[in-house]
């Protein structure tokens, strides 16, 4: 089944998919992933899985060290037959609801967990749909579920935009851009976090536990910036130094869970704003940034349903006055992800590398986490002082969530099919907020976003410096590279919250005089 052809026709790739191949295009070649890497990866299946019949070149080098790439040899099947050196990408099978699972006999099989929405005015959108018990499952996807719907998109644009990111990418290289500044860019934030610490420990035994509980959540808001850094392998650039360091400060002392997050976050960066695909903007029945939520949609991440009904539409119709009270409890829906993501994995005998050790120190991470943080609640004195520390220091995270959802929520959540790019994606779905440089460690560097999500693995401290090459890039290629201002950033995503609570109230209002209609029916 691996055997390498020379040369592999559009018309073959597609056949293999068909037959469970998990196959992806790099540098003009065929990848052939076998399901023990798959099951192995340490960003998640799906992160592969959402580039299955596509050119993932992109995507791979950004996202992958030298010596990452270098094993990706071992899995060459052959080289793809391109046009003008252009490959003409498949639809994954996923993105029409499609995944492999183990059958009763212990062998994988296809199954149809979500089926396409009808097509709406957007002829490349696929938007999924849970699948519907009662009709009966066929055996497989078909060559029409692998072509891809129509586009306003060019391929030639497209592949252009291609082209001219690499060469940004090899700037960005030959600037040294990779290299982490330990001593000026984390010496700072080291710093800081013992300040904050040991200010925290110092009004606490004085008890002053309001500031004790302030200076607590600022110390978690700053090591979350940290922990984002060494989840996507941009502080040693080696994975197990980084995942041990992740994993001190996101679970011993945050009391989350990094695991959860980078499986998460990669989604997220790969498939950045896709309603049924990016879980980063998930978030029924509190938020939806669109009205495309209001189809009930499945998603491939969470594996459910983000049901609407008149519940969610009634919450949804209030969501831009709840905005900053819901993420000022944001750290609470943190854990519920995390610890939900650690129990699935005691279950799930396909771990990912270092899945093992990473996971058993995760645990009792997360238990010693939760005996000191308790210890401290217990010493407050009583329950009600006790509750105050637990929600100031928690509130006090706050500006993290509004941080993150600013870079996202006020852009594009369309999905233009598998033609699109990656640079056109990244600067089509993220936006920057404009910051001076003497208050950017308040933003951690996520106030970057365009830079980031072009180059991932770039340390913050540089993202500044690289944002310059990358807005070149975007005027060269005429690229819109969206930057807002802090409160004009808040404007922008809670008038599109307004929109959308707006639309909803009228489905409300629909939904109820159709109730009242036909309960007179009745009685008449």
């Amino acid at each position: 089944m691996g055997a390498t052809k020379k040369e592999w026709t559009r018309e073959e790739v597609a056949v293999r998919i068909l037959a469970g191949e998990t196959l992806v295009v790099y540098n003009n070649q065929l990848l052939r992933i076998p399901q023990a890497w798959l099951n192995a990866h340490p960003g998640g299946s799906l992160a592969i899985l959402h580039f299955v019949g596509r050119d993932a070149t992109d995507e791979i080098d950004a996202y992958h060290c030298d010596q990452t790439l270098a094993k990706i040899k071992s899995y060459v099947i052959g080289t793809v037959e391109t046009s003008n050196c252009i490959w003409e990408p498949l639809v994954p099978p996923i993105m029409t609801g499609w995944v492999r699972k183990l059958s009763c006999d212990g062998k994988a099989a296809w199954h149809n967990e979500a089926t396409p929405l009808p097509p709406s005015n957007l002829s490349s959108e696929i938007l999924l749909l849970e699948r519907d018990s009662c009709l009966l499952e066929t055996s497989g996807p078909t060559l029409s579920h692998l072509v891809p719907p129509p586009t306003k998109l060019s391929l030639k644009d497209q592949a252009r935009h291609s082209v001219a990111y690499k060469a940004l990418h090899n700037r960005i290289i030959n600037a040294g851009l990779y290299n982490t500044r330990y001593i000026t860019g984390y010496g700072p934030e080291v710093a800081r976090y013992l300040l904050l610490a040991t200010s925290s420990a110092v009004a606490y035994f004085h008890d002053w536990l309001i500031i004790s509980a302030v200076c607590l959540g600022l110390l978690w808001h700053q090591l979350v910036f940290t922990v984002h850094d060494l989840g996507h392998m941009g502080v040693t650039h080696d994975w197990t130094k980084d995942r041990l360091i992740a994993i001190l400060l996101a679970d011993f002392i945050g009391g989350l869970s990094v695991g959860w997050w980078v499986d998460n976050h990669n989604v997220h960066h790969l498939v950045t704003n896709h309603p049924s695909h990016d879980p980063d903007i998930e978030h029924l029945p509190f938020l939806a940034i669109s009205t495309a939520f209001f189809n009930s949609l499945w998603s491939s991440y969470y594996k459910r349903t983000m049901v609407f009904n008149r519940f969610s539409a009634f919450l949804i119709s209030c969501q831009h006055k709840l905005f900053y009270i819901l993420l000022g409890f944001g750290r609470f829906n943190l854990y519920a992800n995390a610890y939900g993501f650690l129990w699935r994995k005691a279950f799930d005998h396909r771990r990912a590398k270092g899945g093992r050790w990473s996971w058993w120190l995760e645990v009792i991470g997360v238990l010693f986490f939760w005996c000191w943080f308790g210890a401290v609640l217990k010493g407050c004195g009583s329950w009600s002082r006790a509750i105050t520390y637990l929600i100031v220091s928690h509130v006090t995270t706050s500006p993290l969530h509004v941080q993150i959802v600013l870079s996202h929520f006020s852009m594009s959540t369309e999905d233009l099919g598998p033609v699109e790019s990656f640079p056109h994606r990244q600067l089509r779905t993220t936006t920057d907020v404009i910051c001076p440089p003497h208050l950017s460690f308040m933003h951690g560097g996520l106030h970057l976003q365009v830079t980031h999500h072009l180059f991932p693995r770039l340390p913050r401290h540089n993202l500044r410096e690289a944002s310059a090459l990358v807005k070149e890039f975007a005027k060269e290629q005429g690229l819109v590279y969206a930057e807002f201002g802090f409160i004009s950033g808040n404007g922008e995503v809670l008038d599109v919250l307004k929109n959308v609570a707006d639309q909803a109230k009228i489905v409300g209002m629909v939904a109820n005089h159709e109730i009242q209609e036909a309960m007179e029916k009745k009685v008449e």
